[in-house]
């Protein structure tokens, strides 16, 4: 077989450029012309890259982000003002200007252009046509039927179709100005009305993840959720090729309905489609063979519990058959799955707030060698064992793994660089870590852990005092640790007084960037720093971050049973605490609390023996700035807070954030509601969102498409904006 010859370096052409006498010379002298044509060549691609750029600035799909409002100047694109680069690039809007100035006025420049300055899908409707009104014979408008068919219950389902962006029915006249705040105050079905629905929740894909059994031993009932709670299934929306085509919707991230799914499974369940169930069997090499459930067995109806309390289910299918509630994220097998058999599916789940373990893109990361992959559920800790000197663990798939229990690393040489052990998942991954009893940081001094995509359930991140005083540092990268440990079928925490992440070592470090957790035990001397982080005690009246007092017979502290898990009244401060964008539900007593653009949701219940819902103990340090801070709290200094202590005291309540959901697994989980006040929404530092939702700079979105719209606008038209999710 012939091997192909490499192709020739810039310095190997450069240097052939030179004449043979020249070569053969340099060759006597031990090659130093050589050596100058290697550097000079480095200087050379250097320049051969700048001038493909050059050429690549010219056209809007290929250009630098600088050079974007360069061409849009060209064609008069007026750039919009205070835009966050990390929103938007005006790429899409200057490509599409054009376009938009040829269809100025109609609804699917108004929808395109809505989502291209938002980045959100969206649907352009125009009120005027859905008013109930007498019709002109000569004109005759079949779409604006005065009275619905009673028999259609799909355009009849509040939520999906009736008085949302696809509503074909018609309405009564509203007064009502469109244009009012919040957006769910603002009139509708007028005759100069023209509304742009926004879906703010993503369908994020989930490639093989294993389902979820009903009950220990019952083979034939599962749950899609990988926590075993009832959760609803998204399509994935498809990309619209024409900017004449206005949206539909199999366009934009909608929940999947019963009715929806059972009317288009052969449009909706396949390979690439919005749902595939399979089974896994496992050959004689020991790898897993996947076999997807054709959609001829698949039938969809209400798998509900019947009623009695007996928990049974719904319409059990027959053998043979495969039942799927997509409402609900439940499978039935008509025929029992042997033990060796594993069901999977590839589905979509909602995410309004991109943060924690959620499957989506997270771009690479530079991680230490060596690398050690693991697959299919496949036992990691054998593998994990053996980095304990620094390297990386890569879990490629989003199996659920059970045997990873502790992560060990030995003290770094002297001298040299610190040890770094990574656990991560893949991009587009999302593994959910099984540990019953903890993941426990075996750590030596010098020594860096990081955990980054995982969906850490049943037990805590446990790092117990080792009493060498060593530096330890912690770091958890897009990481879940599931408030309550663990939930139950309807979705409640299990344990909801335990906590998610236990930091008993007071020289240690920690540090959680985008990160959803439940209760945090630190002891003092620890240092913890959040960035764009959730912090749930599943109620304003729990404790979410507090210490833990030193043995009473001395010794280190340590973690011997699921009792020692428990976060307790919070009379013990923890260690200094510092939050960046994050959004803390629960009661907060540390030693020194510094808070930035943060929302801390807590209060005192009846009979609380804390002296405050959130209590500094060191006041004389830390500092507390564009944040939410409830009343009473004690702290150190507060820079332009909410509530303002100067108010007076009855209208302080008004500043109080409002959520669309802080039930852990929904799809608009943290998200803030419209009837937040701008004082929390627009409270910020940089006019954006208090709390962990700041990352998506909603005002700032909001504030640019009304921009648009009046400038896109027909005359004598009004529009407003409205969010379906």
């Amino acid at each position: 077989m012939t091997t192909p010859r490499p192709e020739p370096t810039t310095a190997d052409r450069l240097y052939a450029l030179l004449p043979e006498v020249y070569r053969l010379r340099d060759a006597e002298r031990g090659h130093v012309l050589r050596e100058f044509v290697d550097v000079l060549a480095t200087q050379l691609v250097a320049l051969e890259e700048d001038l493909e750029q050059l050429y690549d600035d010219q056209f809007i799909e290929t250009c630098a982000p600088w050079a974007a409002p360069y061409i849009g100047d060209l064609i008069g694109y007026r750039p919009l003002h205070g835009v966050a680069d990390r929103v938007r690039s005006p790429r899409a809007e200057v490509a599409h200007t054009i376009a938009y100035r040829r269809r100025k006025g109609t609804a699917a420049a108004l929808e395109q252009l809505a989502r291209d300055v938002t980045g959100w899908p969206a649907r352009a409707v125009e009120f005027f046509e859905r008013l109930v009104t007498t019709q002109y014979m000569n004109h005759t408008r079949l779409h604006a039927r005065a009275t619905p068919d009673m028999r259609d219950q799909e355009a009849l389902s509040w939520g999906t179709r009736m008085n949302g962006a696809f509503d074909d029915l018609a309405h009564t006249a509203d007064v009502r100005a469109i244009g009012a705040r919040p957006p769910r105050r603002a009139g509708r079905y007028g005759i100069p009305n023209v509304g742009i629905f926004l879906w703010r929740t993503e369908a994020v894909r989930l490639d093989r993840a294993p389902l979820t059994q009903h009950a220990a031993g019952d083979r034939r009932r599962f749950r899609v959720d990988t926590l075993g709670s009832d959760s609803a299934l998204f399509g994935a929306p498809r990309t619209e090729e024409e900017i004449t085509h206005l949206a539909e919707p199999e366009d934009v991230p909608l929940p999947l309905t019963r009715r929806r799914l059972a009317a288009r499974l052969d449009a909706s369940y396949g390979n690439e489609r919005d749902l595939l169930l399979a089974k896994a069997v496992r050959n004689a090499a020991g790898a897993w063979k996947l076999t997807p459930v054709p959609s001829s067995e698949v039938t969809v109806c209400d798998l509900s519990d019947l009623p009695g309390g007996t928990g049974a289910w719904a319409h059990a299918p027959a053998a043979g058959k495969v039942a799927v509630d997509p409402e609900l994220g439940r499978v039935y097998f008509g025929t029992a799955l042997p033990v060796t058999t594993k069901p999977v599916a590839t589905h979509h789940h909602g995410l309004a707030v991109p943060l924690g373990a959620r499957g989506s893109a997270r771009g690479e990361a530079t991680t230490p060698l060596p690398h050690r992959e693991v697959a299919d559920g496949e036992a990691p800790q054998a593998l994990l064992d053996g980095l304990a000197g620094g390297g990386t663990l890569r879990i490629t798939d989003s199996d659920r793994y059970e045997d990873l229990h502790t992560v060990q690393t030995t003290t770094a040489a002297a001298g040299g660089p610190d040890t770094v052990v990574w656990v991560r998942a893949d991009d587009g991954a999302r593994p959910t870590v099984v540990v019953p009893d903890g993941l426990r940081l075996a750590m030596g001094p010098r020594t860096t852990v990081v955990l980054d995509g995982l969906l850490v359930t049943g037990g805590p991140v446990v790092l117990e005092e080792q009493g060498d005083g060593g530096n330890r540092t912690v770091e958890l990268h897009d990481c879940t640790l599931v408030p309550g440990q663990s939930r139950t079928a309807d979705g409640q925490p299990a344990h909801p007084e335990r906590a998610s992440l236990l930091i008993l070592d007071p020289f240690a470090t920690v540090r959680l960037n985008r990160c959803v957790l439940g209760p945090i035990v630190a002891v003092e001397g620890a240092d913890i720093t959040l960035t764009d982080c959730v912090v749930d005690a599943s109620a304003p009246t729990a404790v979410a971050h507090c210490g833990r007092p030193a043995p009473a017979g001395g010794g280190p502290r340590t973690v011997p049973d699921a009792a020692a898990q428990a976060t307790g009244d919070g009379a013990e401060p923890g260690g200094r605490l510092q939050l960046r964008e994050c959004t803390v539900i629960g009661g907060i007593h540390a030693d020194v609390l510094d808070a930035s653009n943060s929302l801390l949701v807590a209060e005192l219940a009846p009979g609380d023996v804390r002296e405050a819902a959130v209590w500094a103990r060191r006041r004389q340090e830390g500092c507390l700035r564009f944040s939410y801070v409830p009343e009473g709290s004690r702290t150190g200094r507060r820079y332009r807070c909410r509530p303002d202590p100067a108010d007076p005291p009855g209208t302080r309540r008004a500043d109080r954030p409002h959520f669309t959901s802080l039930r852990f697994g929904d799809p608009a989980y943290a998200q803030l509601g419209t009837a937040t006040p701008d004082t929390v929404r627009r409270g910020a530092d940089d006019e954006s969102e208090m709390g962990a939702t700041h990352l998506l700079f909603t005002p700032r979105r909001e504030s640019d498409l009304l921009l648009r719209l009046d400038e896109y606008l027909r005359f004598g038209l009004e529009a407003g904006f409205f969010y379906a999710t």
